[in-house]
């Protein structure tokens, strides 16, 4: 087994978007030590094969697959002479391009051979030149091949055709999503494993092909059982680079440097959770809790927000010692504005730019953040100001890890003498943040490794303007809580969501009707919830009357489950995309309300448009 400070890791670069030469600059940025050649990039490349091959080792790659060769095997004899003679060919390139191992997929063409000793009889044949040439070929099992699907069946092909030149190349995705089982591969020898090639998937019930081709993703981003797979192909003896092989409808057109990244943290997440020989990175200290959310103001959006917290009854507490930054407290839920943020938005748009956690270790929490790649952010910092460490996430909000204490954060702020009239909030629940289009599955993946969080059922809602997806991350005792979504479709043009990109803090409260009570009476501007609304809660529920009663006279949502209920209210939207939310927990439920989302879209598009 590979040691793990010697694993070596590789990526294809069809995972990646652009040019080759884009694509080799992503990867040797993110850390790679090899790639995976995508004949289509070569063709496409300006490159000679030699001057490919020079090119990567400049940026200190290696070239450890070409693939693919697709429909190697064939029952029509001018075919299989063809083949053979695109074999010779495509040697020659190797041969230039100073790699090895071709991956050859199982036929899926009608002529396929479908007699197990005749696949093997040409497996062998094409072995055998590859072999003069000194190169191996890595069969791999297509989940839609024609005749060779399961990666059993593979192996049994390559075993009939006996030949030293001749292995597997075992692809997470082919083998899970054929419900193959990974144990088995203790059977294979060490040394017919010539390749590896890692994807994860989420559970979905659809032809394979179509899975494949747009919904591969990296470790951890999926459903599949990774630690597991690769536990048993690192057991069964495989020695060789750690590859990934991902293509979706999101990673064709994202940024490729990013996405190397992302897949190179996917990688480092996924050793460190092997069962055995996992790889050591520093441990995610435990986060205790919300110490605050910064939201960024001007001068037009900032008055706005402030009456509105006052009306929800925070009180302004501090004034930050160098900096145009506002403190806005209640009970342990606290806001900042800060108009003195960089941003590029228009005039009079307020928003959520950071996060505080609660760490019990902040330097620990930097330490791996920075190991696991996430962007480390330079900070200016006053004379005895706190010393607070930030990384950017994926959507570049700012995650700060902090400790909320006489020396912590809070002593960077000079009391106003103020104190909150309250209105029965007690903290923060939760932060809801809009992800780009293309970064949901990248922000799941760097809350959960980078964080430590975990992340919660999905949920898909049918909301005015498409489908929108959504996904909680949340700490095990679930003191800190995060609402991811993404609209499913980019989209441009004037016929867009009043709210574009909406953003959300909820505070929590043990009596969400005695709250909306107080911040109705102080005027808070909160969210007009129509009637049929209601009417459809009593058709379907049957509440009892004196609770549907509070519902329609406090304008609150309403949402159940096995473990308990669930109350709450949003203000109207605050400078452009910013809203607030007041939640009420009943026992055991764990969700954000996403059955409500539909409604409560339309009514803050009917609030901010007049229609």
């Amino acid at each position: 087994m590979a040691d793990r400070s010697t694993r070596r890791r590789a990526v294809a670069t069809v995972c990646l978007s652009g040019t080759l030469e884009d694509k080799l600059t992503a990867a040797a940025g993110a850390g790679f030590d090899g790639i995976e050649v995508f004949e289509p990039d070569l063709v496409a490349a300006p490159w000679a094969p030699a001057e490919l091959a020079a090119r990567c080792a400049d940026l200190g790659l290696s070239i450890d697959l070409y693939q693919p060769f697709r429909d190697l095997d064939s029952t029509d004899p001018a075919t299989v002479a063809r083949n053979q003679r695109r074999a010779r060919a495509k040697f020659d390139v190797m041969a230039a391009l100073g790699v090895d191992t071709v991956l050859v997929c199982s036929a899926v063409s009608p002529t396929a051979v479908t007699d197990d000793d005749e696949l093997a009889a040409q497996l062998h044949a094409t072995a055998e030149l590859a072999a003069d040439r000194g190169l191996r070929l890595a069969y791999e099992a297509l989940a839609w091949g024609t005749h060779v699907s399961t990666w059993e069946h593979s192996w049994d092909v390559v075993a009939r055709a006996d030949h030293p030149a001749l292995g597997l190349c075992l692809d997470s995705f082919h083998v899970l999503s054929r419900g193959g089982d990974p144990a088995g591969f203790a059977a294979v020898p060490a040394d017919k494993l010539f390749f590896l090639q890692l994807a994860d998937a989420p559970q979905l019930d659809m032809d394979v092909l179509q899975w494949s081709r747009h919904h591969r993703l990296f470790p951890g981003q999926g459903a599949f059982d990774l630690p597991a797979f690769l536990g048993h192909v690192l057991a069964a003896g495989y020695t060789g680079p750690l590859s990934l092989e991902v293509f979706n409808d999101v990673f064709r057109q994202a940024d490729p440097a990013r996405t190397a990244v992302d897949a190179m943290r996917s990688l480092l997440a996924l050793e460190e959770a092997l069962p055995v020989d996992p790889l050591v990175l520093p441990t995610a200290p435990a986060l205790t809790g919300h110490a605050f959310t910064e939201l960024a103001v001007d001068g037009v959006s900032g008055p706005v927000v402030a009456d509105v917290l006052d009306r929800l009854g925070f009180a302004h507490t501090g004034q930050h010692r160098s900096k145009p930054v506002q403190l806005w407290e209640q009970g342990t839920a606290r806001v900042l504005l800060n108009a003195g943020a960089a941003r590029s938005a228009g005039s009079g748009e307020a928003a959520v730019v950071a996060l505080a956690l609660e760490s019990t270790d902040p330097t620990g929490s930097a330490a791996r953040a920075e190991a696991l790649l996430a962007p480390v952010l330079p900070r200016t910092r006053g004379r005895a100001e706190a010393e607070l460490s930030a990384v950017a996430a994926p959507d570049g909000t700012q995650v700060f890890f902090a400790r909320t204490g006489p020396d912590g954060w809070p002593a960077d702020f000079l009391a106003t003498g103020e104190t909150a009239a309250g209105a029965g909030l007690t903290g923060t629940d939760h932060v809801g943040l809009t992800q780009p289009f293309d970064a949901y599955d990248e922000a799941g993946l760097f809350y959960r490794s980078v964080l430590g969080l975990l992340p919660e059922a999905g949920a898909e809602v049918a909301a005015p303007f498409g489908l929108v997806r959504s996904r909680g991350v949340t700490t095990p005792g679930r003191d800190v809580r995060l609402a991811l979504s993404v609209s499913l479709l980019r989209r441009g043009g004037g016929w867009a969501p009043g709210v574009p990109d909406p953003q959300h803090v909820a505070f929590a409260t043990d009596d969400v009707v005695a709250t909306a009570r107080a911040v109705r009476a102080a005027g808070a501007p909160l969210l007009a919830v129509p009637a049929n609304y209601h009417d459809d809660l009593d058709d379907r529920l049957e509440l009892d009357p004196g609770l549907l009663a509070d519902l329609r006279e406090h304008g609150l949502f309403y949402d159940a489950d096995v473990t308990g209920a669930f109350l709450h209210l949003y203000t109207e939207v605050l400078g452009g995309r910013v809203f607030f939310e007041m939640v009420q927990r009943l026992t055991g439920y764990d969700g954000y309300g996403a059955v409500n989302s539909p409604v409560r879209m339309a009514a803050h598009r009917r609030a901010r448009t007049g229609g």
